[in-house]
């Protein structure tokens, strides 16, 4: 039966409006539902007494392909088109006449607020991107909607229920929602040559987007091509597999039991992808991708292609990291080299400064005391060797200089300078060689308004460069060389008339190395050097450098310098300017040669002189022997013996010598209380300022690097004694180098130690070998933990292997090994209590024992064996053992006797 016709609308007047059979025309495949649908079993009565207004708002709400729903009477009974029940899926078409609050259960606590508001107020809401919990696909869909409600009004004028317009804008908000988690990931930092931090900043990235991936984890490929978990997000890491051999191992991750919710209404997670990450084009594997799916959305065809372009992103991040890493590994190595090279300079200096010495001193000497003596053959071939002596004096300089800029190792000291005076010297060095050459020199340096800050010797360089290529180069006319203040400093020019520079050659003529190809020139001679040498100081007093040219016309070069702050008061002595003229004028046949200074008294005192060439030796004697008593030393410890059985005045001492070195000798001079008050000179072929600095905080009286003028050195010798004896009156000045004198009587022989001395001849730092009556010998050697000991430490335990007689190979290997192993305890060693390696090392009957002892802490490898770099390096040569422990590690390589 239908209802009480009271109780419904309409049942006392039926309204005018649409006929029944008209209400649900239209051809819609709703309209035939709704037409089927028994309405006088709802609250809305049969269709022949519904009011016109229901009547016309279905027909409206049929005749739109907009997605609409109409709910009628307080029962919130439904009418709805076809567009609107492709959104419910499943629940249709069940909910035709149905309760919306039961039909949308689901999200009605979401509903309920908007709908009652429009009918409450008469006014419309509007929804954008409303979110709404859906199970109309078999699950619980995460489902967003664009929503508009409104009253709608009966007959009467009165609200009788609400009329909905919605647009599922699910697909919308999913693409933008996983662009923006797309753009993260792209953006994600870290380190770019760390392909782990970019991996924990990539996972950092998806954290913050787990409605889309609710856990991830990154594996990458290690060398063997096996996967390593390298970060994780959203799980924890430890349920996951730390390695796998493949993308099959992953998939198999039981993903139900990582305990891991996700999506807007927090459920489990079942579900998970595995993405390899493309090596890129013929590529191998990166690495893999392990990505939880939302529970609250189908893994369809938008959701792959997401996960296509995350791992994609992820895979092109790691590939440009480890094409980053390969980058740096090679600029290592290149930079490696470049400190190889360095170093190699640095020892090659000592090669090349000694023999310079012995030659340039021993003709200079010549020159000076018999050279209108000389036969003119033999004038004339002393003078050819001293040019060419100096000339590769001026590149072995200029090389190390220039390597020594290179490597930051070189800083201008800069003082108060009237520069217009000392560039008018400069220049005026060369005016000899410009007029022999048939060129006029103008040099127009007029003074300036106020002092200017410069390295004077770095000054010297440059102006002696630019000056001396412009006679070079230039064959008729003149060079002019012009100081000028300019408005925030000075600039000085350098013109000429000579055969000028070719355009093309412009852009690199202050490169290393570079010389212009085919240029007429008055000497070939060169190693391309100058300018790039020019350019590098002037950068480092902040100036600037430039060159104009026109060939067949002439060049100018420009040099700019800032007034500047001085550095220091005063600078240090350089080479005087005419002996490096003439060594930059190698076709001048006129060296320039400077008158020696004059007879002095003798008996000066006892100069110990200490180096283990003998040919240095026999020089510094013959120099020193007018003035003081001689005595020679072949190597530090026989120097020691010397001292402590007569006490020099002053010990001339080199720096690198076998056993114990000039440092190691004068720390053991300054050990004993005896010898501590002795002065120490050190002659060394280690130029620069770093070297200089080593000397004196080691407590050397002075520090002089060869080659070095015979004159300086009395000089300084002579100061250094004044200030150990402290006389308020100066000491004569020291007599010519050379004078017409009988040859001087050779130095008394050091004298034989006397029996039980052995344990005193070295310092606490470098004991000598000690030979106890069992007949083994030992020492034991303490070295700053650093890199600088490793070359102190092969010189002793070479010498202490060799003085037991072993075998020149297997005591290259020991020392090989031992060296290796100090620098790992020097490069290892974590937190040291003391910042020191102990060696010791032991000869019995042919078995030798090597220890290295450090203070630290090892880092944890994988193997107790795992030294560091060099463990099977050093196992190949002997037997090697590590033993960590609180006080510190030490390892041990023991080499048994070998078989006769």
């Amino acid at each position: 039966m239908a209802p009480d016709a009271a109780a419904r609308p309409g049942a006392q007047d039926i309204p005018s409006g649409p006929d029944v059979a008209d209400v649900f025309a239209g051809g819609s495949e709703n309209g035939r539902l709704m037409a089927a649908v028994d309405w006088a079993a709802t609250p809305v009565g049969p269709v022949g007494t519904w009011p016109a207004s229901l009547r016309y708002a279905i027909r409206t709400v049929l005749a739109s392909r907009f997605p609409m729903i109409l709910t009628w009477g307080p029962e919130f009974t439904q009418f709805y088109n076809d567009g609107y029940a492709t959104l419910i899926g499943a629940k249709h078409p069940a909910a035709l006449g149905g309760d919306l609050r039961v039909t949308q259960a689901e999200h009605w606590t979401s509903l309920q607020g908007p709908i009652e508001q429009a009918m409450a107020t008469r006014v419309p809401t509007w929804i954008p991107q409303l979110l709404l919990l859906l199970e109309r696909a078999g699950y619980r869909e995460e489902t967003y909607f664009t929503v508009s409600h409104a009253p709608a009004f009966g007959d009467d004028g009165e609200v009788a229920g609400m009329h909905a317009v919605c647009t599922e804008v699910t697909r919308q908000v999913l693409a933008e929602r996983r662009q923006v988690l797309l753009q993260e990931v792209a953006g994600a930092g870290g380190r770019r040559e760390d392909e782990h931090d970019l991996a924990t900043q990539v996972c950092a990235a998806l954290a913050t987007g787990p409605l889309d991936v609710p856990f991830a984890a990154v594996y990458l490929t290690d060398d063997d091509g096996r996967l390593q978990r390298a970060a994780t997000c959203g799980v924890d890491a430890g349920l996951l597999p730390a390695a796998a051999g493949g993308l099959p191992d992953l998939a198999a991750v039981p993903v139900a039991g990582l305990g891991v919710t996700g999506g807007p209404f927090a459920e489990p997670v079942t579900d998970a992808v595995t993405l390899p990450l493309s090596g890129g084009s013929g590529g191998e594997p990166v690495g893999a991708l392990l990505v939880g799916v939302s529970p609250a959305r189908a893994l369809d065809v938008e959701y792959r292609s997401f996960h296509q372009l995350l791992a994609g992103q992820v895979a092109g991040a790691v590939v440009d990291a480890r094409a980053y890493a390969g980058e740096r590994a090679r600029a290592e190595a290149l930079a490696e080299l470049d400190r190889a090279k360095t170093t190699f300079f640095a020892n090659v200096s000592h090669e090349l400064r000694t023999p310079l010495t012995l030659l340039l001193a021993p003709i200079s000497d010549a020159l000076d005391e018999a050279g209108d003596q000389l036969p003119p053959a033999a004038h004339d071939q002393l003078v050819l060797a001293l040019r060419n002596g100096q000339r590769l004096q001026r590149l072995v300089n200029d090389l190390l200089e220039f390597v020594s800029i290179e490597a930051g190792r070189t800083a201008a000291v800069r003082v108060a300078t009237d520069l217009a005076a000392d560039t008018a010297e400069l220049a005026g060095v060369l005016r000899a060689a410009a007029e022999r050459a048939g060129l006029t020199l103008t040099v127009d340096c007029p003074p300036l308004p106020r002092p200017v800050a410069v390295d004077p010797r770095m000054w010297e360089k440059v102006v002696l460069n630019l000056v001396a290529n412009a006679v070079k180069y230039t064959f008729v006319g003149g060079i002019t060389v012009r100081l000028a203040a300019v408005d925030d400093g000075v600039e000085l020019t350098v013109s000429d008339t000579g055969v000028g520079i070719p355009a093309e050659e412009l852009p690199a003529l202050f490169d290393r190395f570079h010389r212009v190809t085919d240029s007429p020139a008055r000497s070939r001679e060169g190693t391309g050097l100058g300018l790039a040498l020019v350019r590098e100081l002037v950068d480092l007093h902040g100036g600037t450098v430039g060159v104009r040219s026109t060939p067949g016309a002439g060049s100018t070069f420009t040099v700019r310098l800032p007034w500047g702050e001085p550095d220091a008061a005063s600078a240090p002595p350089s080479t005087p300017a005419a002996v490096r003229a003439a060594a930059l004028t190698p076709w001048d046949d006129d060296p320039g040669r400077r008158a020696r200074p004059g007879a002095a008294e003798e008996g000066l005192g006892t100069v110990l002189v200490v180096d283990d060439n003998a040919d240095m030796r026999s020089y510094l004697t013959r120099l020193l022997a007018p003035s003081w008593t001689v005595r020679t030393a072949a190597d530090g410890e026989e120097a020691l013996r010397a001292a402590r059985a007569a006490l020099p005045d002053i010990v001339l001492t080199d720096v690198m010598m076998p056993g114990l070195d000039g440092f190691g000798l004068l720390q053991a001079l300054r050990a004993d209380p005896g010898t501590r008050d002795v002065p120490v000179v050190m002659l060394t072929a280690r130029a620069g300022q770093e070297a200089a600095v080593e000397g004196f905080d080691a407590g050397v009286d002075d520090y002089l690097p060869k080659p070095f003028e015979s004159a300086e050195l009395l000089g300084r010798l002579r100061a250094v004694l004044e200030r150990a004896r402290g006389r308020r009156a100066a000491l004569p000045p020291p007599p010519p180098a050379h004078a017409h004198r009988p040859a001087p009587a050779a130095a008394p022989p050091p004298p034989r130690p006397r029996a039980g001395d052995a344990a005193d001849l070295a310092p606490s730092s470098a004991p000598a070998p000690a030979v106890p009556a069992d007949g083994a010998r030992r020492a034991t050697w303490r070295f700053p933990s650093a890199a600088a000991s490793i070359p102190p430490l092969r010189r002793r335990l070479r010498g202490f292997l060799a003085d037991a007689g072993i075998d020149e190979d297997r005591a290259y290997d020991l020392v090989l090994a031992s060296c290796e192993a100090a620098t790992n305890a020097i490069e290892h060693a974590q937190d040291p209590r003391e910042p020191v390696v102990e060696v010791r090392v032991s000869v019995d009957d042919g078995a030798v024992e090597v220890a290295v002892h450090d203070t630290g802490q090892w880092r944890e490898r994988t193997s107790s064996m795992d030294r560091g770099r060099g463990s099977m390096l050093m196992s190949a040569f002997a037997e090697v053992t590590a033993v960590p422990g609180p006080d510190g590690t030490t390892v041990t390589i023991r080499s048994p006797r070998p078989r006769d």
